[in-house]
């Protein structure tokens, strides 16, 4: 079973991605960057969904740090995030995120990326 770590720290958010996702995936969660990294670290993740907007580190700067560990650098991030402003997309990108997905979430497009990304 593929694990997944989502890093999210709106309860309500979390919350259903664990019910979209809990049947067909092990779940690691994390509720800031910092923990982000740690949780990266020990659980070794396939995929990790990223919010942006965290506190104590954001989800750019934890996808920084992420994609510059040789470690850790090859798990795909999917960004989820209220940031749909022009360029957001481009500037997640250039920080390391592998995809991008807007809030509220869509969920056969969540489907499809973790496919698209985890091989299903």
């Amino acid at each position: 079973m593929k694990t997944i770590l989502i890093v999210e720290d709106v309860a309500l958010n979390r919350d259903l991605l664990v019910q979209l996702l809990e049947e067909d995936y092990r779940l690691v969660l994390a509720g800031d960057g910092v923990a982000a990294l740690e949780q990266a670290a020990q659980a070794r993740p396939d995929l990790i969904l990223m919010d942006l907007s965290l506190p104590r580190m954001d989800g750019w700067e934890a996808t920084r740090r992420l994609k510059a560990d040789a470690a850790l650098a090859g798990i795909p991030v999917i960004v989820l995030s209220a940031h749909a402003m022009r360029g957001d997309e481009e500037r997640a990108r250039a920080s390391g995120c592998d995809d991008f997905l807007t809030k509220p979430i869509d969920e056969t497009l969540l489907y499809q990326k973790l496919a698209m990304h985890l091989g299903r």
